[in-house]
């Protein structure tokens, strides 16, 4: 038996999560939605103008391992913070969501990464990302034991971006290969995907990726189409299982020339699209991990996505296995 459901890797960045007003984005040349990376000096000029905020652990596949123990799966992760306050604050965050953490820090050099996640009142986000720490994730940090006793292991497409992380995400692909294990990977954002879409092309033809997750633009993107439904066709020809999430049109899952539409989970009011598709991804695998059909995983991955996004920050609020229960999915 499997020790872990699924492990996830990818950048350890600390949220730090406000709102603001449009004119604070103009004021401090904030790209409205956008994931816009800076330098140390910016970061703490910004953090300096925050109003309250919420500090949580977070990044991509961070927030997925939390929202997959929220469903009272077992979930590891993989992720390099500095030995510093916001590297304890992110360690002791992490493990407290009941996710396994073990990732070595560094000695306090760089920083642990942080993220300013401003809100604006149409619930957009605008990220600011000093990436610090993260980016010295390598191939030292792949505990194998805990590759081989994951069923799934699931990665951030922005780990493409430092070259030493493409190594540790290649050397867990051959450790999970070699014990039957899956390997899946969310492609980040279309930036990401325009960056790097002959070797994510790649990773999937060759078989080194079985599950891909992405939105309508980031597909779009990797096919250089603005074509969804063709775009959709042929990532479902080029990975064995292909998730795409449409926000409130749902989701799109193809699989062997199995088709199968999701409808959007019901939404009052959306407050934060933090964490949304980060979600969705950690409903989909949790109900993949426990071998339930593929309309039930999207539907796992509908909620916990339609509940996040009516609160602030990334991380839910109440028990996503009792949510499920409720809405007869376990």
């Amino acid at each position: 038996m499997s020790k872990f459901d699924v492990l996830c890797i990818g950048n350890a960045i600390v949220d730090i999560i406000a709102r603001c007003d449009e004119g604070f984005l103009v004021d401090n040349a904030i790209i409205k939605g956008a994931m816009n990376l800076i330098d140390a000096e910016r970061a703490e000029l910004l953090y300096s103008r925050m109003g309250p905020a919420i500090e949580a652990s977070g990044g991509s596949a961070g927030n997925t391992a939390a929202g997959i123990a929220s469903f009272g799966s077992r979930s590891a992760y993989f992720g390099k913070v500095s030995a510093d306050q916001l590297g304890q604050i992110y360690t002791h965050d992490i493990r407290a969501q009941g996710v396994h953490f073990a990732t070595q820090p560094l000695d306090g050099t760089p920083p642990t990464a942080r993220s300013m996640i401003f809100v604006t009142p149409d619930g957009e986000r605008s990220m600011n990302t000093y990436l610090g720490a993260c980016v010295e994730l390598g191939p030292e940090d792949i505990e194998a034991d805990v590759v081989a006793d994951s069923k799934v292991t699931y990665f951030e497409g922005y780990l493409w971006d430092p070259p030493r992380a493409k190594e540790a995400i290649r050397l867990a692909a051959e450790i999970g290969h070699k014990h039957g294990r899956e390997m899946a990977i969310t492609l980040s954002d279309p930036f990401c995907v325009g960056r790097y879409r002959d070797e994510f092309l790649e990773l999937m033809r060759s078989g080194t990726i079985d599950i891909v997750f992405a939105n309508s633009d980031e597909v779009k993107s990797l096919y250089e189409t603005d074509d969804f439904e063709d775009a959709a066709r042929q990532l479902g020809k080029d990975c064995r299982i292909a998730v795409i999430t449409r926000s409130e049109l749902g989701s799109l899952i193809l699989s062997g020339g199995e088709r199968v539409d999701v409808a959007a989970h019901p939404v009052d009011e959306v407050v934060d699209t933090t964490g949304a598709g980060d979600l969705y991804a950690a409903g989909f695998l949790h109900g993949y991990a426990q071998g339930k059909p593929l309309d039930i995983c999207g539907k796992l991955g509908s909620l916990a996505a339609g509940l996040v996004i009516q609160q602030i920050g990334p991380r839910p609020l109440m028990s996503l296995k009792d949510a499920a229960s409720e809405a007869g999915l376990n």
